[in-house]
């Protein structure tokens, strides 16, 4: 299906809107044995969770942290490994999960703010841009559709068609995309913001703000058998 794009804004930030709830905040200054939580207004829970953070050793803290937000995704020996592996690399961009990118980043951001820097600072990329049907078809926009779309105007070099290149011209099946983009919002007239890693992209690898692409969906050939 042909669509033309239209890069219409990209913005980089280190922390994601919502990425943490007050009760979230809550249950984790309880996880810190911060004992007045309860007494703390909405805008103190914060800046009180990186105090109680930074009252334990780097490792114990992310060790908390990623069983608060992981521990149904990961066993105990790998929250133990990756506890002390946040301390050296950005496991947000390297861990072998692609799906579970997103939490680990928000739990290396915590850190990073309580420990004044000792963990490494993560970015990501908040892309708005147009992708308008040249069709006019109203067709639903998927994460991977919109990937794909966004590729087309990305450096050949950038790392999404270094790595990806079957997935993007539909020659294998794309499961990646679901934890490559972290999230997908439609604002309305074809305009959609994608929130992504700056391990996948950089606002330098854009070499066209406008162009027209050929998204080509992955058919699975046993299937069709």
């Amino acid at each position: 299906m042909k669509y033309l794009v239209k890069i219409k804004d990209v913005k980089s930030t280190d922390e994601l809107k919502g990425a943490w709830s007050n009760e979230d905040f809550k249950a984790l200054l309880a996880e810190f044995e911060y004992p007045d939580a309860a007494q703390l207004k909405p805008g103190e829970l914060k800046e009180f969770l990186f105090l109680a953070i930074a009252d334990f050793e780097p490792n114990e803290a992310a060790a908390i942290l990623l069983d608060y937000k992981c521990s149904d995704r990961l066993a105990e020996g790998q929250i133990d490994n990756l506890s002390h592996e946040m301390l050296r690399v950005k496991v947000f961009e390297n861990y072998s999960e692609i799906d579970l990118h997103q939490d680990l980043f928000n739990i290396n951001q915590l850190l990073y703010k309580a420990y004044n820097g000792k963990f490494p600072q993560g970015m990501v990329n908040v892309v708005e841009l147009e992708i308008k049907p040249v069709d006019n078809d109203s067709e639903e926009m998927t994460k991977e559709t919109a990937l794909k779309a966004m590729s087309y105007g990305l450096a050949e070099n950038n790392l999404i068609n270094r790595l990806l290149s079957d997935q993007i011209e539909g020659r294998k099946a794309f499961p990646e995309a679901e934890g490559i983009i972290w999230d997908l919002q439609h604002k309305g007239n074809h305009v959609y913001s994608i929130t992504i890693s700056e391990k996948w992209l950089t606002k330098t690898e854009f070499t066209t703000p406008e162009y027209e692409c050929t998204v080509v969906p992955f058919e699975d050939q046993e299937e069709e058998e």
